[in-house]
């Protein structure tokens, strides 16, 4: 059996992040109520009920560090300007995208395909604008967050290859 080296970790995550990746979102299952299950999750390949995603900008490495300035709820990093087999993604929607919905889910996408005749520069797409979703990189649920004009929701993630 072969097995996948640090420097293999390293060289997918540097692959992944030259991709385009989007971060979608979606109200998911009212019934999961404030404790959302974490059944299933590693076998989805979309999310229950996307709603919308924007392109992910802010894509770098990153490595632990308990004094570091990127905060998530998995733990503290520090961005690192050599590769490393971690990938820190910062996505800020605007005050308006997912206006009136309750966000439930965050799924990290790569491969995403849009719609022919989209208007250059569009940073956030509605599922009508998506002719494939692509692959699901990664899966959070969340207890309920309701999505007013007036808030600006800031998302991190970071993900280990």
């Amino acid at each position: 059996m072969a097995i996948l080296t640090a420097s293999g970790r390293v060289g997918i995550a540097a692959s992944v992040k030259q991709q385009t990746m989007y971060l979608a979102w979606g109200t998911g299952d009212e019934s999961w109520g404030n404790t959302p299950p974490t059944d299933g999750m590693l076998e989805s390949t979309e999310l229950v009920n996307e709603i919308g995603r924007r392109v992910c900008k802010s894509v770098q490495f990153c490595k632990a560090d308990d004094n570091g300035e990127i905060i998530t709820p998995t733990g503290r990093f520090t961005a690192s300007a050599e590769p490393t087999n971690m990938l820190h993604i910062n996505v800020a929607f605007d005050f308006t995208d997912g206006e009136g919905y309750t966000i439930r889910e965050f799924g990290i996408f790569t491969g995403t395909v849009l719609n022919d005749g989209l208007p250059i520069g569009q940073e956030y797409l509605l599922p009508t604008d998506i002719s494939d979703v692509g692959q699901l990189l990664a899966l959070e649920r969340v207890a309920p967050i309701f999505r007013q004009a007036m808030t600006r929701e800031i998302e991190n993630f970071v993900i280990t290859f």
